[in-house]
């Protein structure tokens, strides 16, 4: 008789066990399913690596393109042109509708660049020719009577030849490279500053050599090796 009352113990305990089990599943699958959300470093200098090969097409033609000494860029006159450094330039000719943002009326000349006998210059290419409402970040240029002096800190543009890890290694980019994508916008071409200007467009995969760096390269300091008793 006893061991009759066990088993049917054992077997009302199966079968709670199996009714709590079943439960919990069921409520569990009434649950509206969610993708969960790691927590990763955000990365605030390179939003996207696609950009870079967006012109990849003009690399050989860049390439081949002879140089105009007579219309050169130069890097102080790329600099002069902002408000101040990582500013977007401002727009140094006459606009044709003052009341249009841009569009294509910019992206005219913009877009690919080349000569532009108006203004007896070359185009500078934008690098975000998706980007429409250019005169949402671009503004023409204003008489300096307009404005009175201050004592605001003006931030140093970053020199050519200064900004390498090591001697002989290539030279680190110095800029944040949002909307900045399209590397060959402004480094090759005949409207790209001189002093900035790749002797190899064809090699449109920059970022494999040319790493960006988010720390003032004035503040970067030699490397200097002293001697210690480990050496000897």
């Amino acid at each position: 008789m006893k061991k009759r009352l066990g088993i049917i113990s054992l077997f009302v305990l199966l079968f709670i066990a199996f009714i709590v089990v079943w439960n919990f599943s069921y409520q569990t699958g009434l649950e509206e399913a969610y993708i969960p959300i790691e927590k990763t470093q955000a990365n605030s200098y390179i939003p996207s690596e696609s950009g870079v090969f967006q012109r990849s097409e003009f690399a050989l033609e860049y390439a081949n393109m002879p140089i105009d000494k007579n219309h050169e860029r130069t890097l102080d006159s790329y600099y002069n042109n902002r408000a101040y450094h990582g500013a977007p330039p401002s727009i140094p000719h006459t606009i044709k509708d003052e009341k249009s943002f841009g569009g294509n009326t910019c992206l005219q000349c913009h877009q690919n660049g080349g000569f532009v006998s108006k203004f007896n210059a070359y185009a500078p290419v934008t690098p975000h020719p998706e980007m429409v409402n250019c005169r949402q970040c671009h503004v023409a240029q204003n008489s300096r009577t307009l404005f009175k002096s201050a004592n605001l800190i003006k931030v140093q543009a970053p020199k050519v030849g200064v900004n390498n890890a090591l001697i002989g290694t290539p030279p680190m980019i110095p800029h944040q490279i949002q909307m900045r994508e399209n590397c060959l916008s402004c480094h090759a071409g005949p409207a790209a500053p001189k002093e900035i200007r790749v002797s190899h467009p064809e090699r449109i995969n920059c970022r494999q050599c040319h790493v960006p760096t988010d720390r003032v390269v004035s503040e970067i300091k030699p490397f200097t090796r002293t001697n210690s008793n480990n050496d000897e």
